[in-house]
């Protein structure tokens, strides 16, 4: 791995560890903790949520009448998303253990938790939990993709990439022809475990509020 590699990653795992900081400042600063997998909050601070939450009629008078109509086409998104959901996990069920790839632990990217807000409404709950469960499954499916690509075709592209995966960084740079074919094989070892590589673990994802 080259020192500008090995800079990039050290600077990814930096910033990692500021999201976990940030993760337990926030803790504090809005009264709450995790304690297995739960989120608690304190009872001045529940009650002080139920008294901001809106009503759903006051919600939809406030509301946007365009919002309103284009609602029905967000939500048919649901359909193809399980569908890239159920058919990704078939994928990497079937293919992994053929590749010899580590298979991506789905539950460790989606936290459905926001509907138990006190402040959130029925209707802000639902498009909270539809959020959360779509931008979860994004996240995974990313992780079974870079693995994939690690496996098959570990090649940066020659022009620049925005915002790509988090493994992109390792990958041969394009045109360096010698190092793809006399270290393909080791870049696609460390799939068999590639926790040393994988995105450091945040703080458990919790689904229950109280």
């Amino acid at each position: 791995m080259s020192a500008h590699v090995e800079r990039m990653l050290r600077q990814l795992r930096e910033m990692e560890d500021e999201v976990v900081r940030e993760a337990r400042e926030q803790q504090h600063r809005w009264h709450y903790r995790l304690h297995r997998g739960r989120i608690w909050f304190d009872r001045k601070t529940r009650a002080g949520h139920r008294q901001l939450r809106l009503g759903i009629p006051a919600f939809v008078w406030q509301g946007s009448l365009l919002s309103m109509l284009t609602a029905p086409i967000i939500y048919s998104l649901i359909v193809p998303l399980v569908l890239l959901d159920l058919w990704v996990s078939l994928f990497q069920w079937v293919c992994f253990p053929v590749y010899g790839i580590a298979r991506v632990r789905r539950r460790e990217y989606f936290s459905i938790d926001r509907h138990k807000l006190a402040y959130l409404n029925a209707i802000e709950k639902v498009h909270c939990t539809f959020c959360s469960y779509a931008n979860g499954l994004f996240a995974y499916v990313t992780e079974v993709a870079a693995r994939t690509e690690q496996y098959w075709c570990p090649i940066k592209h020659g022009r620049a990439v925005a915002s790509p995966h988090h493994r992109y960084h390792r990958f041969f740079d394009y045109g360096d022809a010698l190092r793809y074919r006399n270290q393909l094989s080791a870049i696609r070892s460390e799939l068999r475990d590639p926790a040393p590589y994988h995105r450091r673990t945040l703080p458990r994802r919790s689904h229950s509020v109280h």
